[in-house]
């Protein structure tokens, strides 16, 4: 795929600013397997889909990310947590891989201040201002983001939120990501109340969302771009839902390309299929990471529809959109959401993308 086809005219007022209040009343394009676009809003959800369909969410929660410290010298310097990087030898110290900024005269050993105390100790430098940093002096840097950090909202995103809430989903319970899985932000308590009335079922899968996720792919060739590792975790009980819900006829449907990027890397190395059962050992969770990277052509395994936001140009989720959708079918559908006035990206409105039964390739037999 080259790069130049996932480019699209955006005009800068389509980016979204803040989300619709309440949440479920954005915008939703409706792209069914077969017939016309439909243009309605989110809260009609329920009615676009059937009795036993499942809904695969991941259920990561936004972690307060950036955080501001200072050096000795009382030189301002911001660190943005990445994700978990281990824990020291003594096994009491937290260490987090960070983007630091500015890097250029830190020192491997230097402890820096958060809110006059000694917190964050720099233990090695990664290159392009990534660091492995430390906690120290008794606490955790998860306490330290939770007691002084704010949300890493993206760049596109003029102005800080009054509530912090608008960037966390109703349903996110395991802290650990660093951008929010954004296609759930549109579900309130209230619309999951009505979808379980309506026989459509939810599961939960974790992947923490790194900020790689965003990043513009700059290779010519879609293909070359070095794709990003999440780490994922999925519990007993969900990989048998989402398994019973395939082989009674039902419908996985994933919600954002993060749901997407666990439920294919389970199909791909066996968890989802009937024969992966025996290799589900004694423990209640499936942990691991993915590096998957899903482009036009990719095969797809586990998922039936796709529920996504409205995503940048020249973005690995986009092209996954694409590889999902078709890619004419989704560069049509942008065209048309600019011209209609969708609003895009993080706070925008949504798309629900179905896709040929008999495109998709995994069958229980069971």
């Amino acid at each position: 795929m080259r790069i130049e086809e996932l480019d699209f005219e955006l005009p800068e007022e389509a980016i979204a600013q803040e989300p619709v209040a309440p949440r479920d009343a954005c915008r939703l394009m409706y792209l069914p397997t077969s017939g016309p676009t439909a243009h309605t809003i989110f809260s009609e959800l329920p009615h676009l889909l059937r009795p036993d369909d499942l809904l695969v969410f991941n259920d990561s929660k936004v972690l307060p990310a950036r955080v501001l410290a200072r050096r000795n010298s009382g030189a301002e310097v911001e660190f943005l947590f990445l994700h978990r990087a281990g824990y020291s030898r003594a096994g009491a110290e937290e260490r987090w891989e960070a983007l630091v900024r500015p890097s250029k005269r830190l020192k491997s050993g230097e402890v820096l201040l958060v809110d006059r105390r000694p917190c964050l100790g720099l233990r090695e430098y990664l290159g392009d201002g990534r660091w492995v940093v430390e906690s120290v002096g008794g606490t955790t840097v998860v306490d330290i983001m939770e007691d002084y950090g704010r949300l890493p909202l993206p760049p596109y995103i003029k102005e800080y939120p009054v509530d912090h809430g608008v960037y966390q989903t109703v349903y996110g319970r395991v802290p650990g990501s660093a951008a929010a899985p954004t296609a759930g932000l549109h579900f309130t308590d209230g619309l999951l109340s009505l979808l379980k009335e309506a026989g459509v079922r939810s599961v939960g899968v974790t992947l923490h969302v790194g900020l790689d996720t965003f990043l513009p792919i700059r290779e010519s060739v879609v293909e070359e771009h070095p794709i990003h590792r999440e780490r994922y975790e999925v519990s007993q009980e969900a990989l048998q839902i989402i398994r019973s819900t395939r082989s009674k006829g039902g419908r996985v449907i994933a919600v954002g390309t993060t749901s997407v990027r666990v439920l294919e890397t389970l199909a791909r190395d066996g968890t989802l299929t009937q024969d992966g059962l025996e290799h589900d050992g004694d423990s209640d969770i499936v942990e691991g990471s993915t590096d998957i990277f899903i482009t036009p052509g990719h095969g797809f395994l586990a998922v039936d529809a796709l529920l996504t936001n409205l995503h940048l140009p020249r973005s690995s989720v986009l092209a996954l959109t694409m590889a999902f959708g078709g890619v004419e079918r989704i560069r049509k559908a942008y065209v048309d959401a600019v011209e209609k006035g969708y609003r895009f990206f993080s706070f925008g409105d949504a798309m629900l993308v179905e896709r040929p039964r008999e495109g998709t390739g995994w069958v229980d037999e069971s």
